[in-house]
């Protein structure tokens, strides 16, 4: 057979993808694009964009394409074999990266387009790619003497391996914990949704206990007990609704042991990835890493990092212990809790806000089946923006449950398509993301290449009785990874160095996804993504009343949680000290005394787990999320004023924000649509963190 990463359709042919055909694809690619390069190189006296950056755009582009749904599998289907092969690829991406951005001729070819008059012709996204590819240029050692350049390239290796390795022993310890229940009165509590998830997560292990032993079962086992497991729904299911207190305790200890020890432990892999991305930063002539990545991104310095998250610190943390306080007194009268534990705080703050406020996250995901949601979000894009999206049915898919869907503007143009992988599974990474899958780009004067996009999530599957139903947390994750599906896949943009997210500073690039998740507290919006799944009944005013009293419940300890996570990340890259390591639990320890209001066992290793930053694209970067909030917050203010779907804002936010990608500055891209530059009054209105005037 032909191997399906060279002869590229329009979308991969995922069935077709086996593990024997990556390493050569990968060589095939790399070395054509290295080829590409010396001919530019070679041929040309005199550079423009015709005759050197759009042939390497194309030959990388080829690259990407088999890349991405290579990166996708191991991260959605992952196996040992596909793992090896996704594996011995990294250090020769690695290698091609670092050899092209430390190609001085390349360099060179770059900036003498900058300095000829035909530069001034180019459109300001074709100059926003040169800007870019020069800063890269620095950023990947050009300047640095030769035995620099090759100890730059051993380290971008390295991190390379290191980030797949803790990655790959964070699934398998997810993965490695699993409890068989036989007595149903242990998980009393948990509503009838968790439990017969628990039953068919039972019976499936069952099975695949049988085939393994006999090689092949097909009779459904009786009596198979309830099995939970460290997949989120799980987890968060017991946190939330078991009344064993033990039982909770178990589960917590693993979830937040999670690679920390025995064959999975990530304990060295931590040590090794702060200590190299500190010793990438001075050779490029950076204090420390926090500084290298800002290199990148808004925010101008650490200062202005720190200083952001501390004002936001002090303002949220009277609120954080008032609701500490609230739900300590709660604990202590309704259920004699007096020493308040890490693995009672979902329990008891799920049994507060039904006390207070008469809401049950368990009635409230009756009205949020997933097929409602999904139409109803259609609908309000639809309003938005005028989208018309269709699902396509025949396509080549990695799993049974996986969607793909195509979307359309007002004047009925195609502007792209994406997949979506929504429900949790052993063998497929935790938690919820998008990816780019193709990205936009003009391939000659009549055609151009549409964007594709991954959009995964993590959540409860259907069983046989019941469809699948979200929390509202689940459907407000769904609208997140949609804003930047939307942001990926609406680019007008022509250039892939900049179209879609490519090119999106880091702490701008949430802005559409936290942008999309005001629809989901809006009565007009939850009229359209809600029905109860046995009767249909829209989502009751008197649930909605409630929902939207309880929203900010506890809103402090969240805020101030996150504000742990951020400094925790941007501190541990600041303040690394080589000849004391990444002093990972102390630095944490520290800011959690300062900040936290939450009781944390000292057997928490919650860091081990942290793939954002040891694995992501997030180190010292986490703050991003709350710096692109008070974006996001501020942008959806103007729908506030305006009318939630009012057309015109839509517009605007469309054309200011969503089309433009990378492709100009975001703060300048903030300002063309917002008018101004952005307040944080906004984020915090939207979090109810009430700022007394001492705050100010």
């Amino acid at each position: 057979m032909t191997n399906p990463l060279l002869n590229q359709t329009d979308l991969p042919r995922f069935s077709q993808i086996t593990p024997e055909y990556i390493e050569q694809a990968i060589d095939d690619l790399l070395a054509n694009a290295r080829k590409v390069v010396d001919e530019c190189l070679n041929a040309n006296l005199l550079y423009n964009w015709k005759n050197l950056i759009e042939p390497i755009e194309t030959a990388e582009d080829f690259l990407n394409k088999a890349w991405s749904p290579i990166s996708h599998l191991n991260a959605v289907m992952n196996n040992e074999e596909l793992r090896d092969a996704y594996n011995a690829c990294l250090a020769k991406l690695s290698d091609y990266a670092t050899g092209m951005g430390q190609n001085e001729k390349l360099f060179h070819a770059y900036k003498s387009i900058v300095s000829c008059e035909t530069f001034k012709t180019l459109s300001k996204a074709q100059q926003k790619v040169i800007a870019n590819v020069l800063r890269d240029f620095q950023l990947s050692g050009v300047a640095l003497p030769m035995k620099q350049k090759k100890r730059y390239k051993e380290i971008s290796q390295q991190l390379s391996a290191l980030a797949s390795n803790y990655e790959e022993n964070v699934l398998d310890s997810t993965n490695a914990w699993t409890k068989l229940i036989s007595d149903v009165n242990e998980l009393a509590g948990l509503p009838e949704t968790a439990l017969a998830q628990a039953k068919q997560s039972a019976e499936i292990f069952q099975m695949e206990h049988n085939k393994k032993n006999v090689g092949s079962f097909h009779v459904k086992p009786e009596n198979s007990g309830w099995l939970i497991t460290l997949q989120f729904p799980s987890y968060l299911a017991v946190m939330t609704y078991a009344d064993n207190r033990e039982l909770r305790r178990e589960h917590y200890t693993a979830f937040v042991t999670r690679a920390s020890e025995g064959d999975f432990d990530n304990t060295e892999i931590m040590e090794k990835i702060l200590a190299l991305r500190h010793e990438e930063a001075q050779l490029l002539d950076f204090v420390n890493y926090a500084e290298l990545s800002l290199a990148t991104k808004m925010a101008n310095s650490p200062n202005d990092v720190i200083s952001f998250l501390e004002d936001l610190v002090q303002k949220s943390l009277p609120q954080a212990r008032q609701d500490l306080n609230d739900l300590k007194k709660f604990a202590l009268e309704n259920y004699g809790i007096e020493n308040l534990q890490a693995w009672d705080v979902s329990y008891l703050s799920e049994k507060m806000r039904q006390q207070h406020y008469q809401l049950s996250q368990e009635d409230v995901r009756s009205y949020f089946p997933s097929t409602k949601v999904l139409s109803g979000l259609f609908e309000i894009l639809n309003r938005l923006y005028g989208l018309q999206i269709s699902e396509i049915l025949d396509f080549d898919r990695w799993h049974e449950s996986v969607q793909l869907f195509e979307i359309c503007d007002r004047a009925g143009q195609k502007r792209g398509r994406f997949y979506l992988d929504l429900f949790a599974r052993t063998k497929k990474r935790g938690g919820a993301w998008m990816d780019d899958c193709i990205g936009r780009r003009k391939l000659d004067e009549h055609n151009i290449q549409y964007p594709v996009a991954y959009l995964v999530c993590n959540f409860t599957p259907p069983t046989a009785d019941t469809p699948s139903l979200l929390t509202h947390d689940d459907v407000t994750t769904l609208f997140h990874e949609f804003g930047h599906g939307l942001h990926h896949v609406l680019t007008q943009i022509d250039y892939s160095g900049v179209s879609g997210i490519s090119g999106v500073a880091w702490d701008a690039v949430e802005l559409p996804s936290q942008f999309m998740e005001n629809w989901c507290w809006e009565k007009d919006a939850l009229a359209l993504i809600s029905s109860h799944y046995q009767t249909g009944e829209a989502l009751p005013n008197s649930i909605f009343e409630k929902m939207l009293a309880a929203k900010n419940f506890q809103a402090g300890m969240t805020m101030v949680r996150q504000l742990e996570f951020s400094l925790f990340d941007f501190h541990i890259h600041l303040d690394f000290d080589p000849q004391r390591g990444g002093r990972i639990y102390e630095i944490l320890n520290n800011i959690r005394q300062r900040i936290s209001v939450l009781p944390i066992p000292e057997f928490n290793r919650f860091a081990h787990s942290f793939s954002h930053i040891f694995a992501g694209g997030y180190a010292a970067g986490y703050y991003s999320y709350k710096w692109a909030e008070v974006l996001s917050s501020d942008a959806f203010s103007l729908f506030e004023e305006k009318g939630i779907f009012d057309a015109e804002t839509g517009r605007a936010f469309l054309t200011n924000i969503l089309e433009q990608g990378g492709s100009d500055d975001a703060m300048t891209l903030f300002k063309n649509f917002r008018g101004r530059e952005p307040s944080s009054d906004a984020l915090l209105r939207h979090n109810g963190i009430q700022v007394n005037d001492r705050n100010n």
